[in-house]
C-alpha cells in the first residue's frame, strides 16, 4: 500500500472517531435543538469517512470517486462544527478539514 493511501486512511478514521466523539457530545448539550444539523452531520461524516478508508485499503477503483465525495461531506461538517463554539465541535471541524485535505490529495 503507498504511503499516500495509509495516510489518508489515518486521516479518515481520525475523522470518523472525531465525529463520533463530537456527535454523542452533542446529544448532552443543553440547546439540542441548535444541534441537530451538526449531529447529523457529524453520522453522515463518520459514514463516508469509514467507507472512504476501506476503499482505500483495498485500493479499489473508485477511490477517486468516493474520496470527492468524502472531501463533500468533511467540508459541510467542517462548515457546521465550526459554528459551535463546543470543545468537541471545534476538535471535530478540525480533523474533518485534515481529511478533506488528504482526501482531496487523493482525487490529483
Amino acid at each position: 500500500m503507498q504511503a499516500e493511501h495509509q495516510a489518508c486512511i489515518d486521516a479518515c478514521y481520525r475523522c470518523a472517531i472525531a465525529c463520533e466523539h463530537c456527535a454523542a457530545s452533542c446529544l448532552n448539550e443543553e440547546q439540542l435543538d441548535m444541534m441537530r444539523a451538526c449531529i447529523k452531520l457529524d453520522v453522515q461524516c463518520s459514514s463516508i469517512c469509514r467507507l472512504t478508508a476501506q476503499f482505500l485499503s483495498l485500493e479499489s477503483d473508485y477511490i477517486v470517486s468516493i474520496c470527492r465525495l468524502c472531501v463533500d461531506i468533511c467540508r459541510a461538517c467542517a462548515e457546521e462544527c465550526g459554528k459551535h463554539q463546543h470543545e468537541h465541535c471545534q476538535q471535530c471541524a478540525q480533523a474533518c478539514r485534515e481529511c478533506a485535505q488528504a482526501c482531496l490529495q487523493m482525487t490529483a
